[in-house]
């Protein structure tokens, strides 16, 4: 795929001794939304943290924007422009909305010290409390602040792992517009982990799906229903 923003080539990772991904060969197209899809415990959020340098390789290689970045540690990459939203959302609990969305910019590459007002524009809520505490938030909000967070950053590309877990579902909707808009309006690559297969397929271009550490099918979710591919691979 010449259009490449990130490769990974024979990719294989896991924890201690325990191999997790096996031989992952994975590519994601510049500007498009990609959903991971698999039963829980296939993979997907390792593949994640290995993409984001938080798994060391056992083999293969990270390839983004064509430079391998194997070697280079998680504050690298995210210099280089790969921002994670983590599942479970790790917000600082006792720093406030306003002191975690300028934590972001730590991994800026333009020295940008104040946060874009895209983000509240994004997420109207967030400036609205931004002066409470990360911990008081509720999950709703702290994923929003997850997601602004990753995004003060400027990031090419966004990870994010279950951002729809455990949400009501009108702040579902604001998440999935606001991803929407940083893919459509500002070019941004999205590789998003979700359960919800319905949000995955309204929100991403194409699919890939893990069994046992591997990708085992990928496609155009415009061209394959969502309900026919959880059928091909037993989710």
């Amino acid at each position: 795929m010449s259009d490449a923003l990130l490769r990974l080539e024979g990719v294989s990772s896991g924890y201690g001794q325990s191999r997790i991904l096996w031989d992952v060969d994975f590519a994601l197209p510049r500007g498009k939304a990609t959903a991971l899809i698999g039963r829980n415990g296939v993979g997907k959020s390792t593949l994640l943290s290995t993409i984001m340098g938080l798994r060391p390789l056992i083999s293969g290689r990270v390839l983004f924007d064509g430079r391998d970045i194997s070697r280079l540690s998680t504050h690298q990459r995210a210099r280089a422009g790969i921002a994670l939203v983590p599942q479970g959302r790790h917000v600082f609990p006792f720093l406030t909305v306003e002191e975690n969305l300028l934590s972001g910019l730590a991994a800026r590459r333009d020295g940008r010290r104040t946060i874009p007002g895209f983000i509240f524009d994004l997420f109207p809520k967030l400036d609205a409390i931004r002066h409470r505490k990360g911990g008081l938030l509720s999950g709703g909000e702290q994923q929003q602040l997850a997601i602004g967070r990753a995004l003060a950053g400027d990031p090419r590309l966004l990870l994010l792992d279950e951002p729809t877990e455990g949400i009501q579902p009108n702040v579902v909707a604001q998440i999935e517009d606001a991803l929407r808009h940083v893919r459509s309006e500002m070019g941004m690559t999205i590789l998003v982990v979700e359960q919800y297969l319905d949000f995955a397929w309204r929100l991403a271009d194409l699919y890939a799906a893990m069994q046992c550490g591997r990708i085992v099918r990928s496609g155009d979710t415009g061209t394959e229903t969502a309900d026919t591919v959880a059928h091909l691979v037993h989710i």
